[in-house]
Parts: C-alpha cells; sequence; structure tokens
C-alpha cells in the first residue's frame, strides 16, 4: 500500500480508501440491506490490507451504512483509521439541525468523534443554503467541543462553483470531488483539482471507477488496453491516472466482493504518485477518446433545449443513451428510460414542435433523435 500526507495535517494516509456506500447486502424479505457479517469482515480485511482511509455518510444504505462502519471499526480498528461522514445539508432546514445530525451520526457510528466531517453534496444552491445557517459558525463550535477534527465538502457541480466554494472559507481541511480520466473537463476538473491543491486543500477522488463502468470497457477500448506494453487491466488504469495527481490524497473505492478488494489491494501497492509515463498520460486520454467517439449523439448537456412545450426531458434522454452507448450497458438506458414514461418526459411526447431544434447551439437533429431512441426503447 501507498502512503502519502494528508495536506498538512500531519498525518499520512492510504492511497486507497474504502467507501462505505456500495457494501455488500442480502433480501430481508422485500428489502435490500447489508450483509453485516461480510460486510464487517471486508472493512476490515481492508484496513488489516494497509487502508487507512474509511468514508461513510448519513444517507448511504438508506442510513444503515454508518451504523456498520461504526461496528466493523469497534476492536480496535478504529484508531487505525481516518474516519469521514457527511452533513446530509438536504436535511438541514435550521440552524440547530446540523448539531442534532451531526450527534446523531456519533451515535450511529458509536464514537465520540469523526476525523473529517463534510457538507455533503455541495452545488451551487446548497453552499448559499449552508452560508444561511452560519456552517462556519457551526463547524468552528464541532471542532472546538471535539466532535469533528476537521472540516471539509463534497462536490457535484460546475468548476466555477467549486472554485466559489473553495474561496469561501480558508479553513477548509479537504474536498472530496468527483474525478476519473473521463470527468477530468466536468464537475470540479483537472483545473479545479490543481487549484484545490495550490491552496493547500487536499483532495479525495470518489467514483474513479464511475460507479463501476470503467472497470468493465467495451471491446474497442479493452483491446487498445491489451494491446498497451503496460498490460495494466481496466481498473489499474483508472486508478494510476488518478494517483499520478499529487494533489489528489485518498482515492475512494466502494468495494462490494473480497474478490474487488483483493484486486483493488494489489493494485495500490503500484500505483504512484507521478507513476505515469508522458506515453502512458498519453495513452490515458486515448482512451477517453476511445470511449466519447462512442458516443452517438453529441450533446453537450447545455439545457438550452429546456424547458420542452410537452415537458420532455431531451437532455436526460440523450444522457442516458449515451451512457449506454459508450459504456456498452443497454440495462443502464432502459432503468432510467423507464423512470422518464412513468412520468411521461420520455421521447413519446415529442409533438414534433421543433422548439428545441431552433434553441439548440449544436444545431442537432434533436427531432430525429428522439424519434430513433424512442423506437430502440423498451
Amino acid at each position: 500500500m501507498q502512503y502519502v500526507p494528508f495536506g498538512n495535517h500531519g498525518f499520512d494516509v492510504s492511497r486507497l480508501g474504502f467507501g462505505c456506500m456500495r457494501l455488500p447486502t442480502r433480501k430481508n424479505g422485500e428489502k435490500t440491506v447489508i450483509d453485516r457479517e461480510a460486510a464487517i469482515a471486508m472493512i476490515r480485511r481492508g484496513i488489516d490490507g494497509g487502508i487507512s482511509y474509511i468514508d461513510t455518510a448519513y444517507p448511504y444504505h438508506d442510513g444503515e451504512s454508518e451504523i456498520v462502519t461504526g461496528l466493523a471499526l469497534k476492536d480496535g480498528y478504529r484508531e487505525r483509521v481516518t474516519l469521514t461522514t457527511k452533513l446530509p445539508v438536504w436535511a438541514v432546514n435550521e440552524e440547530k439541525d446540523m448539531n442534532r445530525l451531526l450527534d446523531e451520526q456519533l451515535k450511529k457510528l458509536d464514537v465520540p468523534y469523526v476525523d473529517f466531517y463534510l457538507l455533503h453534496a455541495l452545488d451551487k444552491d446548497r453552499i448559499a443554503k449552508m452560508r444561511a445557517f452560519h456552517y462556519q459558525d457551526f463547524f468552528r463550535q464541532a471542532i472546538a467541543d471535539g466532535r469533528v477534527k476537521h472540516a471539509g465538502f463534497s462536490f457535484h457541480d460546475d468548476r466555477q462553483t467549486f472554485l466559489d466554494i473553495l474561496g469561501d472559507w480558508d479553513q477548509w481541511g479537504m474536498a472530496q470531488i468527483q474525478y476519473n480520466y473521463l470527468d477530468d473537463q466536468d464537475q470540479a476538473t483537472e483545473a479545479g483539482l490543481i487549484e484545490a491543491g495550490k491552496r493547500g486543500v487536499p483532495i479525495v477522488v470518489m467514483e474513479p471507477l464511475r460507479g463501476g463502468a470503467l472497470a468493465n470497457p467495451p471491446l474497442n477500448v479493452k483491446q487498445m488496453m491489451d494491446a498497451h506494453p503496460s498490460h495494466r487491466s481496466a481498473v489499474e488504469w483508472a486508478f494510476a491516472y488518478i494517483a499520478n495527481y499529487p494533489q489528489v490524497a485518498t482515492i475512494l473505492s466502494g468495494m462490494s466482493t473480497e474478490e474487488q478488494l483483493t484486486d483493488n489491494l494489489q493494485v495500490f501497492d503500484r500505483v504512484t504518485v507521478g507513476g505515469l509515463t508522458a506515453d502512458e498520460q498519453a495513452f490515458t486520454a486515448q482512451l477517453k477518446q476511445a470511449y466519447l467517439s462512442r458516443m452517438p449523439v453529441k450533446c453537450t448537456g447545455c439545457r438550452y433545449c429546456q424547458p420542452c412545450p410537452q415537458n420532455v426531458h431531451i437532455p436526460t434522454i440523450f444522457e442516458a443513451y449515451n451512457q449506454a452507448k459508450m459504456f456498452d450497458q443497454p440495462d443502464r438506458f432502459t432503468r432510467r428510460y423507464n423512470d422518464l414514461q412513468k412520468k411521461n418526459q420520455d421521447a413519446s411526447q415529442c409533438v414534433q414542435c421543433g422548439a428545441c431544434e431552433s434553441a439548440c447551439p449544436q444545431h442537432l437533429p434533436i427531432i430525429d433523435w428522439l424519434q430513433k431512441i424512442g423506437r430502440e426503447a423498451p
């Protein structure tokens, strides 16, 4: 296992972090719950294998993740890790809710404090809400009374919003962002990641495998990887790309099986900061282009076509279709399209009025694409 300093906090952390959002599950009647015995064994085996960073959150596994994480950290395991959980900012309706929720989470984890407490999934609207509730005062109090060691935030929005949040407070202890070789120009972006490093805010990366999609590449991408002289697996290419950045402290992996844990531990014995050659960095850019070339609809998601007079969710339809084609996973499209059909927001609602096409800056034949997608839909 590779270790790096966690910013300027005075301790090192494993490059591989255990994300507790996708723990092994089992059926309990009609309900899906965490397989507690398997999950606890996996988390402890990960720690024994060198993992020193554990990440959970209030809503993971319908609120059960924090409880199981706390159970896994009994018997001396808590003292061996950096523990992070997150404030569900959507559940904050008045200032006192922040203290109430933190206390509830500490009780679920059965710990007196967490090392990092994050504002969860910040975007432009949520940071405005948290400013109104004086989140900085809350963090100062929680740090002063010992319930929290460091404050941070996780993020889902655009680069400018990320930079605005970074600049909102000079006491951020870390930032957690979605990042991988496909998302280097989305959400926080590479530029945002680098800027955080300049400001001394260490980065924790989530979704390094795009929810597992990058672990199972389509045939043409796999053939590229197989032909490369490094002979890295798809999983290792994804992790090595992120580990190359010195600004990144820990890379979270939401492991669901013992096999995934074993593979991840082996990969993180090899990947290092600055470990990619110039040729290998260029190759990851080629992998990205190979994925992007599989996207049939060149929609940028600008949403100029919205709102549709018939309430057709055009960007969502195109995104779902593109994602399914990019990763050769038609089931992904079926699930998302079924949700749109239930809400009468699918392509069948289109009356071909043309309002979307006149507004599209890419001049896409939107009506033709909606008809094609509608014919392919389940």
